[in-house]
């Protein structure tokens, strides 16, 4: 069991890291590094990286656990696991990127940052990935689900390990929403507030409840085209086991088209 968390679990983490490091200190520009480290530093150094990383890791496992009861099902299966995740990205992603431009516009240090002598795009990116980093950490540090199901039976590490990249993809694109709203508003609340009423509604864009109604009252060409544009639609693949890449274009082109945004604001603002 222990080798299979470390074959399946920690090995591929530990690849991610390494990877997403070095594209950082070696495939970025410099200004990158610098404001990635200025910006973690400051996550951690506040309670807010830790809050968000125990609250996502105690609702997860609760609703898995207890609501989803995963160990009275006895499948070696992290299905029940990730369905929450949609929901729960939807407050704690904002509650991680609210501070990301609306602090730096309370405190009247966005026209300092934007006037570095680096690219706007480098700050951007640099702040975002900082942000992500929490994102990862409280995804790695819900190993204790791998190893249920590795108790439970023989489980599809295959589809596990998809579940996982499909949730990260989803808790980032979360993020890249809230970046963008952040930039609009100097009031952390109204960040938080607005972005998870986004959240939610690309939620229930994919939901199947949702698509359902709109199925039933305007026809299959509207649902589907709602569905489309739905985070549900795409995930549920990945908790399949299934990347394709139309769900990997979905998650990334939002989180790019987000960040666009939040640099068109911010050049808008200094002009």
């Amino acid at each position: 069991m222990i080798w299979n968390l470390i074959q399946h679990y920690i090995i591929p983490s530990a690849i991610v890291a390494a990877v997403f490091l070095a594209v950082l200190k070696f495939a970025l520009p410099r200004g990158v590094m610098t404001v990635f480290k200025r910006e973690l530093k400051s996550f951690f150094q506040s309670p807010i990286a830790y809050v968000c990383v125990v609250i996502f890791l105690l609702v997860s496992g609760g609703l898995a656990f207890f609501f989803g009861n995963l160990i009275e099902f006895n499948e070696a299966s992290l299905l029940v696991f990730f369905q929450w995740h949609p929901w729960i990205y939807m407050v704690i992603a904002p509650a991680i990127g609210m501070r990301l431009w609306s602090e730096e516009q309370r405190m009247g240090t966005v026209e300092l940052i934007m006037t570095m002598p680096i690219a706007p795009w480098q700050v951007i990116l640099g702040k975002f990935m900082a942000a992500m980093v929490v994102i990862f950490v409280a995804l790695a540090l819900t190993f204790p689900a791998v190893l249920t199901i590795d108790y439970l039976g023989e489980p599809d590490h295959g589809a596990v390990f998809a579940g996982y990249v499909g949730s990260f993809l989803l808790g980032v694109s979360f993020l890249g929403v809230t970046s963008a709203v952040s930039a609009f508003s100097r009031s952390q609340v109204v960040t938080l507030l607005v972005s998870v009423a986004l959240c939610m509604f690309l939620n229930l864009a994919g939901f199947d409840p949702v698509t359902g109604f709109l199925r039933n009252v305007f026809g299959e060409p509207v649902a589907e085209g709602v569905a489309s544009f739905g985070t549900m639609t795409h995930f549920v693949e990945f908790t399949k086991g299934i990347i394709v890449s139309r769900d990997l274009i979905f998650f990334l082109s939002l989180t790019v088209l987000s960040l666009f945004v939040t640099s068109a604001v911010l050049r808008a603002k200094r002009a």
